[in-house]
């Protein structure tokens, strides 16, 4: 299959292969060069990913339990105590 590279470089994944690799919008990707210049695309493994610093920070999005408003946070932290 073939696309086209925007001049933006970007392009589109065909849908056979969003859905044979059941990528769906959001879903992260992974590229992989191999050593003879040819380029892998597969969906994201989440295990994979796990000993990545990026990977531990998204684990705790959207945890926090306490509703701060931005004026009491920041007040908080230039306090002097």
């Amino acid at each position: 299959m073939r696309t086209t590279l925007t001049s933006k470089s970007q392009v589109t994944i065909p849908k056979k292969v969003r859905e044979s690799a059941g990528l769906q919008p959001g879903s992260t990707v992974l590229f992989e060069v191999e050593p003879d210049g040819r380029i892998l695309l597969s969906r994201a493994n989440v295990s994979r990913e796990n000993n990545s610093t990026t990977a531990r920070f998204e684990k705790m999005r959207g945890k926090a339990t306490i509703p701060w408003r931005t004026d009491d946070l920041m007040a908080l932290l230039r306090s002097d105590e």
